[in-house]
């Protein structure tokens, strides 16, 4: 142990001996008092409680969230895992724990790491409900000369940055979406790995996506030894992601490092979901245009022509510009048999979608409605649509700066009634002003689909929210909405179950596989025949995993 060096103020104490000697002058008692009762309002007590919820009283805090931020600080000494549910505040939850951080003298120094689309929302949430004078990076900032702040990764890891980072020693940093830093061998791993820091969050729903070895990955950012290292964890528990929940040994460690809540868990019930699928049928004009697409598109690659029929079921204007693209370019045999369908998709009237969702607004009202669509050309398309009907609306998608996007999110709530977002709204931000989604397009990936829903069902949201899936008849729309939603229920259950299912599959991701099949078929009847035998092998591995939860419990 080393040596501890004392030194004694020997000003100090010669001045006040000075003083005594010549009785004065001293200061007033009420003076004193003054001071010291202001000390005593900034001391700490006990380490035990949350001293942050006495300055923060316009917050009202869900009980999880306040449990979560007591055990980060009282049992994990402030270097945790935050992998609550989509919704439920992991936000809240950080900033609550950084501000108890602060108040008790802890923490002046702090990075906070986020997607390069939420660091705006991330500094006002921390100015406006934490009262954390958080700033985002700027090109003219010093990185040593501001206390607080928030930046994306990309910045963060760029020379000269990156040094000049690495050469700082944090009090607190924070990383969001934590997942997309689980791979070892990536620079972003190696990167906040290297990162000098007393206390660290690492923010994220999906800890495990795919396997075991991701969770040790992360933890080692937190407590590298924690698990061991990385052959011996691999030798022990290879990469099966179940061994998590079965293994009572690595699942205590995991607890010990990660907290966990989930919906059903949580008092976070006041807002409901009400999922309602909304079937349509194409028009005779539109329904002949998509089988003749189907039967004239078996000269090429399977996965193009699925592409085209999905992109039918959008809009005209999708397919249309697609199609338009395919033949234009030289390198595509056999492409002027398309250009008869092509002109009769210029002929088409308004899309089926379309009038379903002035339809639906009708019956909605004034509320507030975020619509998801797969397609920037079908948001085009509807955003005139809509605009025909009398009814306003604002895109939001991944093309668009950060500025541009909180811009789009303001004149949403301000102005609009209508949001109309390609992916890029799917992840991130927050929409509790708003209660009422339409997903025009169902994605192939659940988990997208519960991205979405995350937007307005969540923390902060006081209203029941209503979903309303789109979905066409006697497409390959259909075959995919009974797979989601039919036979798998995915919209019903938790949906964590489906990425332990797909582990045992040996299946990396869903909408791959879905693509496999599509790809690998020759026609939309033998995609059915595939997809109905993926929902039967998933349903039973399903009940399968259900019954071992029961006997395991979770995380």
């Amino acid at each position: 142990m080393q040596q501890i060096d004392m030194e004694h103020d020997v000003s100090f104490i010669g001045a006040l001996e000075e003083k005594l000697e010549q009785d004065g002058p001293f200061s007033p008692w009420s003076l004193f008092k003054m001071a010291y009762d202001a000390e005593l309002t900034t001391v700490t007590k006990e380490f035990n409680g949350l001293r942050a919820l006495e300055f923060l009283p316009h917050m009202d805090f869900l009980p999880h969230q306040i449990d979560t931020a007591k055990q980060v600080i009282e049992e994990m000494h402030g270097r945790a895992i935050l992998a609550d549910e989509v919704g439920l505040g992991k936000t809240i939850e950080a900033g609550l724990i950084l501000k108890e951080y602060m108040i008790r003298g802890l923490v002046n120094k702090v990075l906070i790491i986020v997607p390069a689309s939420l660091v705006n929302q991330w500094v006002k949430e921390l100015n406006e409900k934490f009262y954390i004078p958080a700033a985002a990076y700027r090109k003219n900032y010093s990185w040593d000369q501001y206390d607080i702040l928030v930046t994306s990764i990309d910045t963060a890891k760029r020379s000269p940055h990156r040094e000049a980072i690495l050469d700082i020693h944090y009090d607190f940093i924070l990383i969001d979406e934590a997942h997309k830093i689980k791979n070892h061998n990536t620079k972003n791993y190696a990167f906040v790995r290297a990162l000098k820091k007393k206390y660290c969050l690492l923010l994220t729903a999906t800890p495990v996506q795919n396997q075991l070895i991701e969770i040790f990955n992360l933890v080692s950012i937190l407590k590298p030894g924690h698990l061991g290292n990385y052959e011996s964890f691999l030798e022990q528990y290879g990469r099966d992601r179940k061994r998590i929940n079965q293994d009572v040994y690595l699942k205590q460690l995991v607890q010990k490092v990660m907290v966990r809540n989930t919906r059903k868990e949580t008092s976070l019930d006041q807002a409901k979901r009400h999922i309602e699928t909304v079937w349509l049928d194409f028009t005779p004009e539109e329904y002949e245009v998509y089988n003749e697409l189907d039967r004239s598109f078996q000269p090429f690659a399977s996965f193009s022509k699925i592409t085209f029929l999905r992109e039918l079921c959008s809009s005209r204007e999708a397919c249309y510009l697609s199609l338009q693209k395919f033949i234009n370019d030289e390198e595509n045999q056999g492409r002027e048999i398309l250009q008869p369908i092509v002109e009769k998709i210029g002929q088409l009237p308004h899309h089926a979608k379309a009038q379903k969702v002035v339809e639906l607004m009708k019956e909605i009202g004034d509320e507030k409605v975020i619509i998801f669509t797969e397609y920037r050309a079908s948001q085009l398309y509807l955003q005139w649509y809509l605009q025909q009907h009398g009814i306003t609306s604002v895109p939001f998608r991944g093309g668009f700066k950060r500025g541009k996007k909180d811009w789009m999110k303001q004149l949403f709530k301000d102005k609009a009634q209508v949001l109309i977002a390609t992916e890029a709204g799917g992840e991130g931000i927050n929409l509790q002003f708003c209660n009422y989604m339409i997903n025009y397009d169902l994605p192939w990936n659940p988990m997208r689909l519960e991205q979405r829903i995350g937007r307005i069902h969540r923390y902060g949201q006081e209203k029941d929210v209503h979903i309303y899936n789109f979905a066409i008849r006697n497409t390959l729309e259909e075959h995919i909405m009974k797979l989601l939603y039919e036979k798998i229920v995915l919209f019903e259950k938790v949906i964590g179950h489906l990425d332990d299912i797909l582990a045992e599959l040996n299946i990396d991701s869903f909408e791959n596989e879905v693509k496999s099949i599509m790809n690998g078929s020759s026609s939309t009847g033998e995609i059915k025949i595939k997809l109905d035998n993926l929902a039967a092998v998933i349903q039973s591995i399903q009940e399968k995993s259900m019954q071992e939860e029961r006997n395991y419990g979770n995380i």
